[in-house]
C-alpha cells in the first residue's frame, strides 16, 4: 500500500483530489478521516497541513506527497521531486505600501519584513547582501504594514487582489511555485511500482488537459492544405467517405488553438466539424 500525504483543505486539496479522481482513484466515502484508503487502487491518502507534508514524506510517515513548491523549498527536507504537476501556481514576492517609491532591492536594507517563509527570504537577502529584520508571522501577513508591524511583506501572490486590498504593490518576485509530487528517497521497490502506475495515470490525465478530438468532413483535394493549418500532435487520421471526393479527418488539437484555425478550415471546405472532449491520452 502506497501512502500519499495531501493538504487537508484549500485550493491545493481540491485540485489534488480532482487529479486523483480523474486518475481513477476511488476513495472510501463517509466522514472525513485523517487516513482514507482507496477502494480500487493500493493507495491511502493521509490528510495533513501543507507545511507538515515535506516532513512526513522525509520521515517516511508518508511515501509520497503533493505539496506546494513554496513549502517544499521552505522546509528543505530530505525528499525528492518526482513530478511537477502544473496546478496551484503562484509566486513568492516582496511587496511594499503602494505609495512608496521603489528603486531596487537595496531599499530593503534596515527594513522589517513580515513573512511566513523566513528560510526562503533569508537565503535571498543573503545572496543580495541586504540586511533586513525578518519578522515571522503565521497568520495574515498582508496586514503587517498597515498596523505598523513591518515595512514590507514577503508572501504568496496568486491574482494580486489581496495586495491591492491592503494597499500594497509587488516589487520583487523571488520564486514561482506550483504543486509538486515528492517522494521519500528510500521508497521500497514494491511501492515504487505502485508509484510508477500512479504516475502513468496522472500523465495520461495531464496529456489530455486542454486537448480536443476534432472530426470533420473535408474535400479530398484540399487535405494537404488543411493539414498545414492543423497543429495536431501527430499526423491526422484520414478515412474516405462514401461520397466521392470527400474524406473524414480526425485530429487532436489544443483547445486554445481551435478558434484560431476554425475559419481557415471552413475556408478550405471543411464541414460537419465535431469537437469531442478527451478524458485521457496515452502516447
Amino acid at each position: 500500500m502506497l501512502r500519499i500525504a495531501v493538504q487537508a483543505k484549500g485550493r491545493l486539496y481540491e485540485e489534488t483530489m480532482l487529479l486523483l479522481t480523474e486518475s481513477g482513484i476511488k476513495l472510501e466515502s463517509g466522514k472525513r478521516l485523517l487516513l482514507l484508503p482507496s477502494r480500487n487502487f493500493p493507495l491511502e491518502v493521509l490528510f495533513l497541513r501543507d507545511d507538515d507534508i515535506p516532513q512526513s514524506v522525509a520521515d517516511g510517515a508518508a511515501d509520497i506527497g503533493i505539496v506546494g513548491e513554496n513549502e517544499f523549498a521552505e522546509k528543505k527536507k530530505n525528499a525528492v521531486i518526482v513530478k511537477r504537476l502544473g496546478f496551484s501556481k503562484c509566486r513568492l514576492s516582496l511587496a511594499i505600501p503602494k505609495e512608496i517609491d521603489y528603486s531596487d532591492i537595496s531599499w530593503f536594507n534596515g527594513k522589517v519584513i513580515a513573512t511566513s517563509y523566513p528560510v526562503i527570504l533569508n537565503d535571498f537577502l543573503k545572496e543580495k547582501n541586504v540586511n533586513s529584520d525578518i519578522h515571522v508571522i503565521t497568520g495574515s501577513v498582508e496586514v503587517a504594514p498597515s498596523i505598523g508591524l513591518a515595512d514590507a511583506i514577503f508572501d504568496i501572490v496568486s491574482s494580486g487582489s489581496t495586495l491591492v486590498t491592503n494597499h500594497l504593490k509587488e516589487v520583487e518576485v523571488l520564486m514561482k511555485s506550483e504543486a509538486l509530487l515528492i517522494a521519500n528517497p528510500n521508497i521500497s521497490l514494491e511501492k515504487q511500482a505502485i508509484l510508477d502506475e500512479l504516475l502513468f495515470r496522472i500523465e495520461a490525465v495531464q496529456m489530455a488537459d486542454g486537448k480536443k478530438y476534432v472530426l470533420m468532413n473535408v474535400p479530398t483535394e484540399n487535405i494537404d492544405r488543411i493539414i498545414e493549418v492543423l497543429p495536431g500532435i501527430k499526423s491526422p487520421t484520414i478515412m474516405p467517405l462514401v461520397t466521392e471526393g470527400w474524406s473524414s479527418l480526425h485530429v487532436v488539437i489544443d483547445e486554445k488553438r481551435f478558434w484560431d484555425i476554425i475559419g481557415k478550415l471552413k475556408a478550405l471546405g471543411a464541414e460537419g466539424i465535431l469537437v469531442v472532449p478527451i478524458e485521457k491520452m496515452i502516447l
